[in-house]
């Protein structure tokens, strides 16, 4: 898998999205806190693996949280972390499978893109990235040529 390139000074806008689910869906979209920690992690960890708690496990060591939520009434629907296994890196993020399609990925991918824009970042890093296509229509990602090679090439894996 390789690198994706996003400029962060051209994101698109998302609002009325955020909005129209909020309405039609029961939506809330905001920054993971403190106290939700473990409950969130444990999700994540239920939801799409070890690998991706542990680096939403980090997220929450940072000020603010570098985590975004999706959920509707005390249910999490998704969630876009950044800074989690290295500086300028987006990444994990996901929603469950059965909210999939609403746009909910999208508005937490542009909210996280966001809050590193907010931090200074000009650019910024998709490590890793499965559906490349997904990000190109999305944020105009763009790959990083000879990123094959990555930062998670020797992760340590379960036998």
């Amino acid at each position: 898998m390789k690198d994706m390139l996003v400029r962060l000074l051209d994101l698109p806008s998302f609002e009325q999205e955020e909005r129209q689910l909020g309405k039609k869906e029961g939506i809330i979209f905001r920054r993971a806190i403190s106290p939700e920690k473990s409950l969130v992690v444990e999700w994540v960890k239920e939801t799409f693996g070890e690998y991706w708690a542990s680096e939403a496990d980090v997220a929450f060591s940072r000020q603010p949280v570098s985590c975004w939520l999706a959920q509707r009434e005390n249910n999490i629907l998704g969630f876009a972390c950044y800074e989690s296994t290295a500086r300028n890196f987006f990444g994990p993020t996901g929603t469950k499978e059965e909210e999939r399609g609403k746009g909910i990925g999208k508005i937490l991918l542009i909210k996280a893109l966001n809050s590193m824009k907010e931090m200074g970042y000009g650019y910024a890093i998709i490590g890793g990235v499965g559906p490349e296509e997904y990000y190109k229509k999305v944020v105009n990602a763009r790959v990083i040529e000879g990123s094959e090679k990555s930062i998670y090439e020797n992760l340590i894996r379960k036998k």
